[in-house]
């Protein structure tokens, strides 16, 4: 995750130097909590979060957790992973949902941090666990804002609520009043109500959300704010706190380049749990907050949990059930290939889920390079060949490629470089399908371990020398123990092979001498 990567990289380095000592001092203590101090202030955590965070890790490091345990600096990771956790919430927090629907969903926060798009995030992920989500037009100061919220709603195919226009025009209150009695009598199980922002805290702003809090009684007030804010965060979050009060935080923006204090900041100083994270622009970006994952992706230990719920959420089990016997039976085509890919672009950024693999700092540069178009290309080329050149890849001559070439917008040398791919993938999974282990390019093949396919047979002895006459010379230097020599015979042989080797000094057969007439067109 972009936000979180430098703090990473510099607590990676940090916990380096301590993996050469098998013994650590008090200095060595002192020495790496500085850096964790240095490395969270840089990363804009609130100075009060650091202090009390950085005090905590010093007194359990220097406590017999550590100095009995056989591998100290493991410890001092350990430590540093749970205090993370800590500050970030302890426990994962879920929605609670009202025992007599709707549920009221209110949101609020500063302008620009993301609350429409969010409203229609929130929307989408209930709608994929059956809840029927209706979207409430409350911000109506800010110009195009309930037309923005009736596109987000489109897209996440929720329904919207706006009766009034907004631009100033309509009174939010009573807005907020309707959508309830109308989310009753049409049966919607869940409203989301996304209010008016301002650039900045003020009381206008607070007395709104305060007054529209008090009008509907929400059962959620999620706090939406931009993980990219700073030091600001902190304050933002008291004054709405105080102001208005909310019983979650939502995340947004935390894809971005940003130092993320925010994130470290909020759920320590407020007492309340982040309950969600917006991890980019799309509507699919957004997904529920886990303190200890998140912990372990600051620290590059992965968040292999995630990783699985993406795949699961994205992937069909009977199409991969009918793909896996393609494979096994030899049936795998371009056509599956293409069906694949689009169901990993399901689960979101391939940069983002490979950044959820243990040790991706280390690839860092390379996830940075990643051209997530690549996928879009590949693609293109499949979708412009003809579904006999899908099934069959064989057919893809020249010419043929050319055309397909021209119709995706490529050149040949891509759609050359897919085929390679394609025919190099198959005969991976397939040799997987049968119980080996795959070679990879550029690699060995690793000792002892089974290729899955079938034994080679010892290659037949024979020659392959395109002139008949040559050709059957050798043939009968081998049948009778012989050699069939690169140029098949020795220099005192004839010009033609036929007395090289061991056989030299032996008459032609009939069959030789009529292969050489053929040749030589006389017979």
């Amino acid at each position: 995750m972009a936000t979180f990567g430098t703090l990473s990289d510099r607590l990676a380095d940090t916990f380096k130097n301590l993996r050469n000592k098998g013994k650590l001092t008090p200095a060595d203590v002192d020495g790496t909590v500085r850096e964790i101090r240095r490395a969270l202030l840089d990363a804009d955590v609130a100075f009060e979060v650091v202090k009390a965070f950085t005090t905590k890790i010093r007194d359990r490091a220097l406590g017999d957790e550590v100095n009995k345990a056989l591998n100290p600096a493991q410890q001092v990771v350990q430590i540093v992973n749970e205090e993370l956790i800590e500050i970030l919430g302890g426990q994962q927090r879920r929605l609670e949902f009202a025992k007599n629907p709707p549920t009221v969903i209110m949101l609020a926060g500063l302008q620009g941090a993301g609350k429409t798009t969010l409203a229609g995030k929130l929307a989408k992920w209930l709608a994929k666990d059956g809840h029927t989500p209706l979207l409430v037009a409350c911000d109506l100061q800010r110009p195009n804002a309930v037309q923005q919220l009736q596109v987000v709603g489109e897209q996440a195919g929720a329904a919207v609520f706006a009766p009034e226009p907004g631009n100033g025009v309509g009174d939010p209150v009573k807005v907020a009043k309707q959508a309830i009695k109308f989310a009753r009598d049409k049966v919607y199980d869940t409203v989301i109500v996304d209010t008016a922002g301002r650039l900045g805290v003020d009381a206008e702003l607070m007395k709104q959300a305060a007054n529209i809090r008090k009008a509907i009684d929400p059962d959620e007030v999620l706090f939406v704010i931009d993980a990219m804010i700073g030091q600001d965060a902190v304050a933002t979050a008291k004054a709405f706190q105080a102001g208005v009060d909310f019983t979650g935080v939502v995340l947004s923006k935390l894809d971005g380049d940003a130092r993320g204090g925010a994130a470290l900041s909020v759920a320590s100083v407020t007492g309340r749990p982040i309950m969600f994270a917006s991890t980019g622009e799309t509507l699919d970006a957004f997904e529920p907050f886990h303190p200890d994952r998140m912990a372990s992706r600051i620290l590059d230990l992965g968040d292999i949990l995630s990783l699985i719920e993406q795949a699961q959420g994205a992937f069909d089990e009977e199409e991969a059930r009918a793909v896996a016997e393609k494979i096994a039976t030899d049936n795998f085509t371009l056509d599956d290939f293409l069906k694949q890919m689009q169901q990993l672009r399901k689960m979101g950024s391939i940069k983002g889920m490979l950044g959820m693999l243990p040790g991706a700092k280390g690839m860092r540069e390379q996830l940075e390079n990643f051209d997530e178009r690549e996928i879009v290309r590949t693609e293109a080329i499949i979708q412009s060949m003809t579904p006999q050149e899908r099934a069959l890849p064989k057919l893809l001559n020249g010419s043929r490629r050319l055309r397909i070439a021209r119709g995706s917008g490529m050149t040949v040398t891509d759609v050359n470089q897919l085929v390679q791919r394609f025919e190099q993938a198959s005969k991976m999974m397939k040799t997987v399908a049968k119980g080996g282990v795959p070679q990879v390019p550029g690699m060995g093949p690793i000792p002892g371990a089974s290729y899955g396919g079938k034994k080679q047979q010892p290659k037949k002895k024979g020659s392959k020398a395109g002139n008949p006459a040559k050709r059957a010379a050798q043939n009968a230097a081998l049948a009778s123990g012989g050699s069939a020599g690169a140029s098949g015979g020795s220099a005192g042989g004839s010009g033609f092979g036929l007395g090289g080797g061991a056989g030299a000094g032996k008459a032609p057969t009939e069959e030789e001498l009529a292969s050489l007439q053929k040749m030589l067109g006389r017979g």
